[in-house]
């Protein structure tokens, strides 16, 4: 969410207070309140409170659902990674038990790509091949991770089996909208059909973001390092090499407000030197992720079609799911030998 759409006024910053308090939290009052700016549904401010910064993350004022669960989860992760080598954001306090659910944790110093390259990245082609290779090392190191210390999160068991079908089940859905006239992707069968043959035979379960791109990653100020993975609400465990062929997927936008990035063939090599996990299906992964990620932009199509969402989003998305089974066609061919 953007600035625009964050009401502060109505968060309850007294009962915040007393909140912190309880937490043993530097006290006094709370000061420069501003909204942080990001693509996610869920409310981020940022405030200061005796010689503090925090950022705090809660449900936006007219909750979704799920709001309140997926921030439980988030809190979960973020608590978990606590110590651990993953850049993620820093968990200092979490409210779980009751409504709302909330937490604080502190700022990332960092920014986004997306949102356009300070200095030196911007005139350093060196540091900015170097960020990829970054992103890569960022994600090896989540997949060290023992999934162990997420109790009862994801279905581990089995979770590669399901994916072709989850998917395209959440296709076949999209009939229900009105006025959808069905999915006009070419290569679709084609590409479900690859992957059921080739589904790779075992995997080591571990802990994955589940929306692993640039745009979820904060770089730090002076140099390539990632300092933040962020947005953990897709979080489950699952098999990490998903998150790899996500990155994969999505790697061509990246491109586009990083130049000189890695080629995608240098970021797998890469990953490859930092993992013991068996890459030998790559393509796989990276075929399977353009699969699912254009079947989720298609929603948004479908729900055009419908009148519930805007007529040129759900044709832009429509464009960017045909690039992905294009994309999943390369790498059938072996774009990534």
């Amino acid at each position: 969410m953007t600035s625009t759409h964050i009401d502060v006024g109505a968060i309850d910053f007294g009962a915040l207070g007393t909140w912190m308090d309880a937490q043993g939290l530097p006290g006094g009052p709370i000061t420069g309140v501003a909204p942080v700016i990001g693509g996610t549904q869920n409310v981020m401010v940022r405030l200061e409170r005796g010689g503090r910064s925090y950022v705090l993350r809660r449900p936006p004022l007219h909750a979704r659902s799920r709001s309140n669960e997926v921030l439980r989860r988030e809190a979960r992760v973020l608590a978990a990674l606590r110590g651990t080598r993953v850049p993620a954001p820093a968990l200092v306090a979490a409210q779980t038990e009751r409504e709302p659910v909330f937490y604080l944790m502190e700022p990332v110093d960092g920014f986004n790509p997306s949102t356009g390259l300070p200095e030196p990245h911007a005139s350093d082609p060196a540091i900015r091949h170097r960020m990829g290779l970054e992103a890569a090392a960022a994600l090896a190191e989540l997949g060290r991770v023992d999934p162990g210390v997420l109790p009862g999160f994801g279905r581990p068991e089995g979770f590669l089996e399901r994916q072709v079908p989850r998917w395209l089940k959440e296709l076949d859905s999209y009939a229900e909208l009105d006025g959808y006239p069905g999915p006009d992707i070419p290569g679709l069968r084609e590409t479900a059909d690859w992957l059921s043959r080739r589904l790779p035979r075992s995997y080591t379960p571990g802990i994955m973001h589940g929306d692993y791109h640039f745009a979820n990653l904060m770089f730090a100020w002076d140099g390539p390092r990632v300092a933040a993975i962020v947005d953990w609400e897709m979080c489950t465990v699952g098999d990490p090499l998903l998150d790899l062929g996500w990155l994969l997927a999505t790697w061509p936008s990246g491109n586009a407000y990083v130049p000189g990035l890695p080629s995608p063939q240098e970021l797998v090599s890469y990953y490859a030197a930092l993992s013991e996990r068996d890459l030998s299906a790559v393509d796989w992964y990276a075929v399977m992720a353009c699969f699912k990620l254009g079947i989720v932009l298609e929603g948004t199509h479908a729900r055009a079609f419908a009148g519930k969402a805007p007529k040129d989003t759900g044709d832009l998305l429509h464009a960017m799911t045909l690039g992905l089974f294009e994309r999943a066609g390369e790498f059938m061919e072996g774009a990534l030998d």
